[in-house]
């Protein structure tokens, strides 16, 4: 099992569930089998690296009148309570870690809240392909490799050779995992 620390410090991958959902197939059809999909998928994740992680689901629309988490093969779930997103839980929960939390959303306020308290910020399509990776070098992964968007890249100016600090942080979390 790997270690749950990432450059010396505990870290808790924290994934936006139905952002991931979303990504992967789309929130079309039975939502509750592709939630269970997720969950399973991402506790043998866990089990294959030993993180602490969480996925986070809305509850706004049709939730518990308070914030509802159960632990599940290891993988810690939470539904938002009714009224409140799971965008606002993530980075309440990233406020509340700081550094040693590592978010998993496509959504860019998300990230951009994420980074300001401290975390790191992953896309979907980056985390995908580590969960793909992980599971398909694990002698007992027996699920089919899904295929992975690769990470979209943008043109920046500067030095084409260094990264920014913000990607470094990243890519050193990253490559970690």
């Amino acid at each position: 099992m790997g270690l749950d620390y990432l450059g010396g410090m505990a870290i808790r991958i924290i994934v936006d569930g139905y952002n991931f959902i979303g990504a992967q197939k789309g929130l079309r059809g039975d939502i509750e089998v592709q939630r269970e999909r997720l969950i399973d998928r991402l506790a043998r994740y866990r089990s294959v690296k030993g993180y602490a992680m969480t996925v986070v689901f809305d509850g706004w629309r049709s939730g518990w009148p308070d914030e509802h988490g159960e632990l599940r093969r290891g993988l810690e779930v939470v539904f938002s309570r009714h009224g409140e997103k799971a965008d606002q839980v993530i980075v309440r929960m990233a406020e509340a870690l700081g550094s040693a939390s590592l978010i998993v959303s496509s959504d860019r306020d998300v990230a951009r809240q994420v980074r300001a308290a401290g975390g790191t910020a992953v896309s979907i399509g980056e985390f995908e392909a580590r969960v793909t990776q992980a599971l398909d070098a694990a002698p007992d992964a027996s699920e089919p490799a899904e295929g992975g968007r690769p990470a979209a890249r943008t043109e920046k100016k500067g030095n084409p050779r260094r990264l920014s600090k913000q990607e470094r942080k990243k890519r050193l979390r990253l490559n970690k995992l």
